[in-house]
């Protein structure tokens, strides 16, 4: 029998769909158009056209944070180098994303050609090299027969180490015939050492049953090593406080009896930077320990006293278990351990009482923290609330959420004009299942804004809370100048331009609690398209967490070197 034969780029698309990928994000240039003609063909994926390269590398990080991959396509160079910094943030926040460029004809380095959109030499290996800085894996196919071989390997190396990978497509090469792409398992286990594992789980757990008043905090990494589950049945297990650190918000239930609040060091929940630190004893699950998420590393974290349960590896005071997975670690742990509530009870003492709802003034002018609370008060389990780098991340993360709502934020790679397209890409991915409600400063718009019209395109109905202080807030308070001052717009404004004559989007300016009630109460009848809230709120009124964590990352930046 003849075996069945499909073409490169149908054999792509075959594999997208077998990973759970239902839409790709696109821009179009004359080194893809033959491979998205094939990608077309598959009617189980959707196309999704964005307005520049950026904009689609962050939208494949939204995607890929709620429907656990992601894929992207742009065109050789000038595509491929405006999106190189959306990608490099995925690899830094653990996203798995398919990331193809078209490239150059086969022809074109062997015949000494030079091309357009390159560097006017012939040379071209530039793009796939940068890449491969940035991305787990990172292959051109310049020779058909390596396309499947190469594809299925790239594939495998996103889903294995939850990272972006890189695949480079001669044009020439994309509407090509090769064998259909086998009904096979792309993915395959994190490595275990059985030893290692009940090794980790003994030793934690006689350091944590011996300790006085333990705690738990939950780290970032839970969710893309899939652990979530396994850290709320070892709490649960324990009766220990439970804290989040900031980038982990969400991960955890924050109606749980145990949650305690946000570990963030000085500018840490009230009570829980002082169980923690006070704690004989604390196991961090899948942590990050950096300058932003430990306040310029003035956490008061003492190495003797940490367990830290990375992904594939757990570090205990004086020894580390390698190829240990996370949520094994963490699913065995909690059968051997001992219930201790000392760390609740202690927090119980520090516990703030519940803040008294404040009526609402209709003429009185907006300030950042109503604005939290009302954005608060209308979040329900079927949302997901995103922060965008700035002083959106401590309003968003002093935010409480209903279980069930979805949290994110890009606290690694923190770069400005992100939620934009995640909201774009995580939209896309839950429409029908959550609506988005996304925080963005205006500073960080400016960047990214074409994008709403992408939104409006495709009938996505987020609902975006557009913080106009008329600058870059949290760059102020770590190191003011004038460069930190931006150009108004009409931010309400601009939904009409991009609604054009077809878009449904809808845009406000409220200066009042009044006029944002009822903003809010409009927004969420709204369907058909995006409402943007525009927010005119005094320079200068950031929340008091910004403050401190601001002036102790610049103490580390200002740090004068070392020497010798």
């Amino acid at each position: 029998m003849k075996p069945a034969t499909t073409t490169l780029g149908s054999y792509l698309a075959t594999r997208l769909e077998q990973i759970g990928i239902r839409h790709y994000f696109a821009v179009p240039g004359d080194y893809n158009l033959v491979l998205l003609d094939q990608l077309l063909e598959n009617e189980n994926l959707e196309f999704i056209g964005c307005c520049n390269e950026l904009n689609l590398g962050y939208a494949c990080d939204g995607y890929a944070r709620a429907n656990g991959v992601a894929a992207g396509f742009v065109t050789f160079s000038v595509g491929g180098l405006s999106a190189i910094n959306a990608i490099a943030g995925a690899y830094a926040e653990d996203l798995p994303i398919i990331f193809v460029s078209g490239g150059p004809n086969t022809n074109a380095g062997p015949e000494n050609r030079p091309l357009h959109h390159t560097l006017g030499e012939v040379r071209y290996r530039y793009q796939l090299e940068m890449f491969r800085e940035v991305t787990a894996y990172a292959a051109s196919i310049e020779h058909l027969e390596d396309a499947p071989e190469k594809i299925d390997r790239a594939i495998h190396v996103a889903l294995r180490h939850r990272k972006p990978v890189y695949l480079e497509i001669a044009c020439n090469l994309a509407g090509l015939d090769l064998p259909a792409a086998p009904n096979q398992q792309l993915a395959a286990p994190v490595p275990l050492d059985e030893a290692a594992l009940d090794a980790a789980v003994e030793n934690a757990a006689e350091r944590l049953n011996n300790a006085v008043k333990p705690v738990l905090v939950a780290g970032v990494k839970l969710r893309p090593w899939d652990a979530t589950k396994e850290f709320l049945e070892l709490a649960e297990a324990t009766g220990y406080a439970v804290a989040v650190m900031p980038n982990a918000k969400g991960l955890f239930p924050e109606n749980h009896p145990q949650y305690i609040g946000t570990y963030w060091g000085p500018v840490s929940s009230p009570g829980c930077g002082e169980v923690v630190e006070s704690a004989d004893a604390y196991l961090f699950a899948g942590p990050t320990f950096t300058d932003y998420t430990t306040a310029g590393y003035t956490a008061l974290i003492n190495s003797n006293k940490l367990l830290e349960a990375g992904p594939e590896r757990v570090k205990l005071p004086g020894q580390s278990y390698n190829n240990v997975p996370l949520p094994l670690f963490l699913g065995k742990l909690a059968g051997r351990m001992k219930k201790n509530d000392t760390s609740l009870t202690a927090f119980e003492r520090f516990r703030p009482a519940p803040e008294q709802e404040e009526d609402i003034v209709a003429d009185r002018p907006l300030l950042t923290r109503r604005v939290v609370k009302r954005v608060e008060k209308m979040l329900t389990p079927d949302m997901a609330l995103i922060a965008e780098t700035g002083d959106s991340w401590f309003n968003g993360i002093k935010t409480k959420l209903p279980e069930g709502t979805a949290f994110e934020i890009q606290m690694q790679y923190g770069s400005i004009g992100w939620s934009v397209g995640a909201t774009l890409g995580y939209a896309l991915a839950e429409r029908g299942k959550r609506r988005v409600v996304s925080l963005i400063g205006d500073g960080s718009f400016q960047l990214t804004a074409q994008e709403v019209s992408t939104i409006i395109r495709y009938g996505l109905d987020p609902i975006i809370f557009l913080i106009n202080n008329r600058g870059y807030t949290i760059e102020v308070e770590i190191h003011d100048g004038p460069y930190n001052l931006i150009k108004n717009w009409d931010y309400a404004g601009l939904i009409d331009v991009f609604n054009a004559e077809d878009g449904k989007g809808w845009g406000v300016r409220v200066s009042t609690e009044g006029e944002l009630d009822a903003a809010i109460a409009k927004a969420l009848a709204h369907t058909g398209g995006p409402s943007l809230i525009e927010l005119t709120i005094d320079r200068d009124d950031c929340s008091k967490e910004l403050l401190e964590w601001g002036s102790r990352v610049a103490a580390v930046n200002g740090a004068p070197p070392k020497l010798g």
